[in-house]
């Protein structure tokens, strides 16, 4: 058993507050001496970033969809060990997950699985008396959801306070916190959320220091400490990799830097038990891939706002590009599969794939199930897998003559490209939830070192 003080903090509504709440929570308390550890509710890249800046310590997903409910609270505990304090941020409003199945994936469901205690941020700007029926719904709502102490957020004045408190002094929820409208510390945001850290880290600081600061003035630290300290303990063991061996230690490059930012932690920890080396580089900046790799992972990220740079850099699009050629694996995700592809918005890419990719008005998002249709670098034929998808892109084609996947919900289709040993796909995966594919991944890498790359096709099942 393992008793992590805890908190989650949910809200009624997307825009409600909860982001600056819970990262200004994480540094508020960071910055009081606490090891806190950040964790967020769902598949979002972005917001573990800024909580990453606030406590020092990686930022960590707890999506129940993608990895299972019955790997949230082991997920957790792997992430908060050695911390005194984790704070959860929600995802959208408080009972709102997987589309269609009920309470799956929702921030209900995981406080539920970790047994953490619900504070609820509620928008004010708009309301006084009403407020409490609004607590007193989500409170009542469900009886296993303990939704045990509201922050009044966007609130206008001190008469405006009065209202708000009087109100809920009947609704049995603590008020533990009222935080005055500020818009000084907004954080900029485009077509797919806000800007991640690694494109704006100096004010990225800035914008996590006065969250923290408008925390501390306008929250009781003390009554939230404490509430967070009446979670009951969770029963264990915490998540771990499991080791495995290979034939050799590969050198597995994994994009990083402004243009490829998303990436969960677990991946590189997934890499690292099966025996690979994991080395980051930049392709706007790096002309070469690192020595010796026999492996790419190419993540999600912003590649649309950075493809003239991407492109300007000739050396390591041909690098990338008789990587490929050589038959190592390559795995790309989303942005990945635009930097594969011969063209992004017009601008040359590696010419990995024989498709063109470019920016569209359509917002392509939500949860997917998908079946290996063949044996490739990264699944066996007949993996079947959970993913996400998020993107306001488009490739033509959308799938090569050998698919990645087989859709086969929420529509069956077919969707991104299995040749040699590249497998690129806009479908985003949490390797936690099937970590027989990076074994496969730094399986068939090893063997594409000992080959010296002299490879076309990789077939080795982990």
């Amino acid at each position: 058993m393992s008793n992590v003080p805890r908190l989650v903090i949910a809200a009624p509504a997307s825009g409600s507050g909860k982001t600056t709440v819970a990262t200004g929570l994480m540094r508020a308390f960071a910055d009081a001496g606490l090891a806190v550890s950040p964790h967020k509710v769902g598949p979002d890249y972005i917001d573990p970033g800024y909580h990453a800046l606030a406590t020092g310590r990686p930022g960590r997903n707890l999506d129940a969809y993608l990895c299972g409910p019955d790997r949230i609270a082991p997920l957790f505990l792997h992430g908060a060990a050695g911390c005194q304090l984790a704070i959860v941020e929600g995802v959208m409003g408080l009972f709102d997950g997987a589309a269609g199945q009920g309470e799956l994936a929702s921030t209900a469901h995981v406080a539920k699985l970790l047994r953490a205690p619900v504070v609820l941020v509620v928008d004010a700007s708009s309301q006084s008396r009403s407020v409490a029926a609004l607590v007193h719904g989500f409170a009542s709502w469900d009886p296993e959801v303990r939704v045990a102490g509201v922050i009044l957020n966007k609130v206008a004045s001190d008469r405006h306070e009065a209202l708000l408190r009087e109100a809920l002094e009947e609704s049995g929820v603590p008020v533990l916190g009222v935080l005055r409208r500020a818009p000084a510390i907004s954080v900029p945001s485009r077509h797919l959320g806000l800007v991640p850290v690694a494109e704006r880290r100096m004010d990225a600081l800035d914008s996590v220091a006065a969250q923290a600061e408008q925390v501390r003035t306008g929250c009781d630290l003390d009554a939230l400490l404490a509430l967070a300290r009446s979670a009951p303990p969770l029963p264990g063991p915490a998540w771990e990799p499991a080791p495995s061996t290979a034939p050799a230690t590969p050198v597995i490059a994994m994009a990083a830097g402004p243009a490829f930012t998303f990436s969960y932690a677990e991946h590189t920890e997934l890499l690292t038990a099966a025996g690979a080396e994991v080395v980051p580089f930049d392709p706007l900046h790096d002309e070469s891939l690192p020595p010796g790799t026999s492996g790419l992972v190419i993540g999600g990220g912003f590649p649309e706002v950075y493809a003239p740079e991407l492109s300007a850099n000739e050396p390591l699009r041909g690098e990338v590009s008789r990587l490929a050629a050589s038959g190592a694996p390559i795995v790309a995700e989303c942005a990945g599969l635009l930097y594969l592809s011969r063209s992004l918005d017009g601008k040359p890419m590696c010419g990995v794939l024989a498709a063109d990719a470019v920016m569209s008005q359509r917002l392509t998002l939500g949860y997917r199930e998908a079946v290996a249709l063949t044996d490739n670098a990264l699944a066996a034929a007949g993996t079947r897998v959970r993913g996400h998808e998020f993107h306001r892109t488009m490739t033509t084609p959308g799938a090569g003559p050998s698919p990645a996947w087989g859709v086969t919900h929420p529509r069956r289709g077919v969707e991104g490209f299995a040749q040699g040993g590249v497998h690129a796909s806009y479908l985003h995966l949490h390797w936690a939830g099937a970590p027989e594919l990076p074994r496969r991944l730094v399986a068939n890498a090893a063997l594409a070192s000992l080959a010296g790359h002299d490879m076309h096709a990789l077939d080795v099942d982990r």
